[in-house]
């Protein structure tokens, strides 16, 4: 009688059990609904992937191309992961269909460029991983269809160019790193339509000029992160033209050229209520007017800012004084030798008037 009862839970436990060890090129797990291919020397795309594959790790392998509509039967994709593969090529429409696809991880693989095509049938993709690969530019096309994108890290490339409006079509942006480049110089335009953009990563560049407009887009941005770049000096307009809410900007690591002219910008800066300079204590500055040698903090340069405004003000007003005082003597000998002038005309008319 007790048999009867506990077989049937048996049985049931048993195709719970098979259910979650579907067969398939990879391991696959139906009740996670994913496709586990890591680490397996994998050449090319698997075959024999169940339809209900939400997760597909692919990472670790040998995969050098991802052809055209590679993903035709796994439509159902939410997170596919192609890091750490020999990548160098994506065809147009590799991920055409993937319609529901969030994440897209292909970092550390060997990409050089991206087609236009590139992004076709990625409209739902919410993050995408290029870092660490062998990119040099960033051109408008890239990024054409990726309506949803909300997280792009470009880290650990090779990006020295950004064109004008190459993060254009990709508005619900939130977070972009592009730290561990080549980048130069910030060019008016490039951050355009960036409206929503929070976090933006520049840190370890070789950035030695922005231009004054470059960050006006960004109206959402709430860190900037401009750390170990070749920034020597910065005008105030180009931070002032920030009209966020609130921006936390770290600049150490930064070769300063701190005369005066950067102490008042750096003290402006300091002034404005929604800007934050984090790391203001720790900055240092180089070649102090041409007369001091090695670090200084940015401290100690306001110190010799103010002494140096001191010492011009002293001259001032000792030039000042000097003059007035000139004026002054000038004025009594001008009177004194009018007075003595008057008397000798004096004498001399009533010397006429006798005769």
């Amino acid at each position: 009688m007790h048999l009867f009862l506990v077989l049937p839970l048996v049985l049931k436990v048993q195709s719970i059990s098979m259910g979650h060890n579907v067969t398939c090129d990879c391991i696959c797990h139906e009740g996670f609904k994913s496709a586990y291919c890591s680490n397996n020397n994998i050449t090319q795309l698997p075959i024999a992937l169940p339809p209900f594959t939400e997760t597909l790790n692919l990472s670790h392998n040998h995969l050098n191309t991802i052809p055209p509509r590679a993903f035709n039967t796994t439509r159902k994709l939410h997170f596919l992961y192609l890091n750490d593969n020999n990548i160098s090529m994506l065809a147009d429409g590799a991920f055409f269909l993937l319609e529901g696809l969030r994440w897209l991880d292909l970092s550390r693989n060997q990409i050089l460029s991206l087609s236009e095509g590139f992004s076709k049938g990625l409209s739902s993709l919410q993050g995408l991983s290029l870092a660490e690969n062998r990119l040099t530019s960033m051109d408008s096309s890239y990024f054409l269809h990726m309506d949803s994108l909300q997280r792009l890290n470009l880290s650990h490339n090779s990006i020295h160019t950004i064109k004008m409006r190459a993060f254009g079509s990709i508005s619900t942006l939130r977070q972009l790193q592009l730290d561990w480049n080549k980048i130069t110089i910030l060019n008016n335009g490039i951050f355009s339509m960036l409206r929503n953009l929070e976090d933006l990563n520049l840190h370890h560049n070789q950035i030695h000029s922005l231009d004054v407009g470059v960050l006006s887009p960004l109206t959402s941005l709430g860190k900037l992160d401009l750390t170990n770049n070749n920034l020597s000096t910065i005008q105030f307009k180009t931070f002032l033209s920030l009209n966020t809410y609130s921006t936390h900007i770290m600049l150490r690591g930064n070769p300063w050229r701190c005369d005066c002219d950067l102490q008042r910008v750096f003290q402006k800066l300091c002034n404005v209520k929604r800007l934050f300079l984090d790391d203001y204590d720790s900055l240092t500055c180089y070649s102090f007017n041409d007369e001091f040698n090695g670090n200084h903090t940015v401290f100690k340069a306001v110190e010799l800012c103010v002494a140096e405004m001191v010492t011009v003000l002293v001259i001032t007003i000792t030039v000042v004084i000097t003059v007035v005082a000139a004026i002054v003597m000038a004025e009594k000998k001008r009177k004194k030798k009018n007075k003595e002038k008057h008397w000798t005309e004096v004498g001399e008319v009533s010397c006429g008037s006798q005769d």
